[in-house]
């Protein structure tokens, strides 16, 4: 069953309930960090057809599409598309081509969006706030599904993508006023321990300077697999400041899940 990582990632227990009131345990199975998105392997039959899968290529900007969320079809909510870009989210996430609709639905996490054939474009991630021409709008974020058939094959046999991860430095950044600063840390996490602090401004990697929150994870990305060395130049209270930061695997921080 495929869903949106956070809600299964590090959960001690899942229970998938349909909408007639089936009830099974589930166990999570995969979460994939460069998608967001999370398997969940039912431990029990469950009655649910599965769904036809689409294309975010056959999506265009003002199309028609049904978002479907806790509730089922009784409280599926036709939505128009407002945008396709890249998402760069704080917790160093890059979505190439993430889908944005709106009106938002109430139950976004791990929602289906679908076209107006019945096929699964996306999978819900965000409430956001998205700019449309002078007017700023309330909507949700979607994963598109295109990302998902090359990790199948692998997350079913080794509970993750074959594909060398992302290296992490565990730094929570975000854009203000076309700076990108350091507005979190995890706990002995890469990047608390190399001396990073909250407020810095992070102006280059490696000599390269910083245009955006996806430019950073790009330039982090380039220098390697995790455990490569990613020189930062931060900005600290008018002071430039050096830091060598010894990056890593983001899973190994996390608890896995067990089969009792």
């Amino acid at each position: 069953m495929l869903t949106i990582g956070y809600l299964v990632t590090e959960a001690e227990t899942v229970w998938l309930t349909t909408n007639d009131g089936t009830t099974v345990a589930g166990h999570p199975l995969a979460y994939d960090f460069a998608t967001g998105f999370g398997l969940v392997q039912p431990l029990g039959r469950l009655p649910a057809p599965p769904i036809r899968t689409g294309s975010v290529a056959d999506v265009a900007v003002d199309d028609d599409v049904y978002v479907i969320g806790h509730g089922g079809r009784a409280h599926t909510l036709k939505a128009r598309v407002i945008a396709r870009r890249e998402f760069a989210g704080y917790w160093e996430y890059l979505i190439d081509d993430a889908l944005f609709t709106t009106p938002p639905h109430p139950e976004w996490s791990g929602a289906a969006l679908v076209d107006d054939t019945g096929r699964l474009i996306g999978v819900g991630s965000l409430l956001v706030q998205e700019q449309v021409g002078e007017d700023t709008v309330q909507g949700n974020m979607f994963v598109p599904i295109d990302l998902l058939p090359p990790l199948v094959a692998d997350v079913m046999k080794y509970g993750r993508s074959s594909q060398p991860p992302h290296p992490w430095l565990g730094m929570y950044t975000t854009e203000i006023a076309d700076q990108v600063i350091v507005h979190g840390l995890a706990k002995n996490a890469p990047a608390h321990d190399a001396g990073v602090r909250l407020g810095d401004v992070v102006a280059d990697v490696g000599g390269e300077k910083v245009a955006s929150l996806a430019d950073l994870y790009r330039k982090i990305w380039r220098r390697g697999p995790p455990g490569a060395a990613v020189p930062l130049t931060l900005l600290r209270n008018g002071t430039v400041v050096r830091a060598e930061v010894r990056s890593a695997d983001r899973d190994d921080f996390l608890r896995k899940p067990q089969l009792q």
